[in-house]
């Protein structure tokens, strides 16, 4: 949980955006709420304006860096307000537009096509200097380490298993393939916001904490896992698959089998959700539900299987 001091420095920013000239609030209560609290990132929503504390250890000019591609890339990914971040009780913080998010309620508006669209014209661009390296793997690889330091459960030996069998790019041991390619490090429907306050307002991709240059599979990887274990229909994988390519994505081939290009990527985040579902589960004594069995059950099967190092 975020500290209350850095709690109401961040209610404070976001007011502050949101009323410059110190003008009486009107908001109401219900634009006005703390959007996430985690020890990654805490998010503070006033209206329209959004402050966001990333993570302790944040490295300045790698976020600004981040911040100054997002400015620039107004039509793929939201702008911030500023793409210098400001420090607030050891904390950098980031102002940003409020978006409204994919519905999760509503899984059949998933904005599938919107989503590899605005993948495929982030991979396209070429990548700005100075970028850090898309922060995937390493995110991959801290998640399998905090597995390896919780108590043992009966599923972490599949599990490293599984990770052990991935080439080392995978496991940020090495450098990425096709070091020169814009990623976003970390795509999901939660990274998607309408860009306006109306219901056919654009949609823009969030969150530019793992924003770099690297394989651009990596960010086709999550949808791709979770349809190869059976908790993504086939038919919304066929649409982001499709559009990614309309689009002329770069990440797989135009045509034929997307494996050989996906499968190592799509591996590692499987170990990867395992590893963090796993790790929770242990750290509140519980048992694993069906969706997290279902991952850890991926495991052990590749753990069977080499992975396709095309």
């Amino acid at each position: 949980m975020t500290s209350p001091p850095l709690l109401t420095a961040l209610t404070k920013e976001t007011r502050a955006a949101t009323h410059p000239r110190d003008t009486a609030c009107v908001c109401g209560a219900a634009s006005i709420a703390t959007l996430a609290d985690r020890p990654d990132a805490t998010v503070v929503r006033h209206a329209g304006t959004v402050a966001k504390a990333h993570a302790p250890g944040t490295d300045p000019a790698r976020l600004e860096a981040r911040l100054t591609t997002a400015s620039r890339l107004s039509g793929i990914l939201l702008a911030p307000l500023s793409p210098t971040p400001v420090t607030l009780h050891g904390r950098l913080v980031t102002l940003w537009p409020y978006g409204t998010p994919v519905d999760p309620g509503d899984p059949d508006a998933a904005p599938w096509e919107a989503a590899a669209t605005l993948l495929a014209h982030l991979h396209r661009t070429p990548a700005p200097a100075p970028l850090p390296p898309m922060r995937g793997p390493e995110k991959a690889a801290r998640a399998v380490a905090r597995l390896t330091a919780a108590a043992r459960h009966p599923a972490t030996p599949a599990i490293l298993r599984a990770w052990s069998a991935l080439p080392a790019w995978a496991r940020a041991e090495a450098p990425m393939p096709d070091p020169a390619t814009l990623c976003h490090g970390d795509l999901h429907l939660g990274q998607l916001v309408r860009a306006g306050a109306t219901p056919h307002a654009p949609w823009r991709l969030i969150d530019v904490d793992d924003l770099g240059v690297g394989a651009p599979a990596w960010d086709l990887a999550r949808p791709a896992a979770w349809y190869a274990c059976g908790l993504l229909p086939p038919d919304e994988w066929t649409r982001f698959l499709d559009a990614y390519r309309a689009a002329g994505g770069p990440a797989v081939p135009a045509d034929g089998d997307p494996w050989p290009a996906l499968d190592v990527p799509a591996r590692a985040l499987t170990v990867q959700t395992a590893a963090r579902t796993v790790t929770k589960a242990v750290s509140a004594g519980r048992p694993l539900d069906e969706i997290e069995q279902s991952v850890v059950d991926a495991c052990e099967r590749m753990a069977a299987a080499p992975p396709e190092l095309a």
